[in-house]
């Protein structure tokens, strides 16, 4: 499968300008080390994670590019990615006003640490969950046209959503990293949903995908071992 990489090279750098606006007319100046830090990790790694779509699986990359708004997604999803995105963003804004601008908490640099840490233990696990699942859409919709099957090995073997549970360790680790008590709260609503949309992609996927239900059976939990 050919990808378009103009399309690719667009997506990326709307992202970039996106968060860096985000994060830095917020904050109000550009001299924020956490930020610079932060921008730097993510998009070395959406690069990094790019290129090896492209040599190793293709499909799944232009699935990722196109997958959202396609006839077959969930109609209640198309309004939670929606609600997501807005509330992505304002998570990207709320967290230079509380830690730059305002000033209105602090974290202690080893907390700073600790959230880059997390950061990079995100980037792994999203890595892994995208090696080992072909399907792995923006978007809650069964992937007729790729032939989607039930995957069941990797992380998948302890968890349902190992994607999700990705997507927590990053937003935890980028909140400590940038240094925002406040931007924790913001992150919880987020978590909240990610935990929503995953209970109701997990309907779907019951309903019209074959072999989900015994898989569900077998890998009890859906984002934390022991836990949930």
């Amino acid at each position: 499968m050919t990808v378009n990489l103009k399309l690719l090279a667009a997506e990326i750098a709307a992202m970039g300008l996106v968060f860096a606006l985000a994060l830095f007319l917020a904050a109000g100046t550009v001299a924020w080390l956490a930020g610079w830090v932060f921008l730097t990790l993510f998009f070395g790694f959406v690069v990094a994670l790019s290129a090896w779509l492209l040599r190793s699986n293709p499909g799944l990359l232009t699935e990722r590019m196109t997958g959202i708004g396609k006839s077959d997604q969930k109609t209640w999803d198309k309004f939670f990615y929606a609600f997501a995105n807005v509330v992505f963003l304002v998570w990207l804004i709320v967290m230079p006003l509380d830690a730059v601008r305002f000033r209105w908490s602090h974290v202690p640099g080893a907390l700073q640490v600790v959230g880059a840490t997390l950061l990079l233990g995100s980037f792994y696990l999203f890595f892994l969950t995208f090696r080992e699942n072909s399907y792995l859409s923006p978007a809650v919709r069964i992937q007729a046209d790729r032939g989607q099957t039930v995957v069941t090995t990797g992380l998948y073997r302890y968890v349902r959503h190992p994607m999700y549970a990705a997507a927590i360790v990053f937003l935890m680790g980028t909140t400590l990293l940038l240094g925002s008590w406040y931007g924790l709260i913001v992150a919880f609503i987020l978590v909240i949903g990610v935990a929503l949309r995953a209970v109701q992609e997990e309907r779907a996927l019951r309903a019209e995908l074959p072999g989900y239900a015994a898989y569900q059976a077998r890998v009890r939990y859906r984002l934390i071992p022991r836990v949930w």
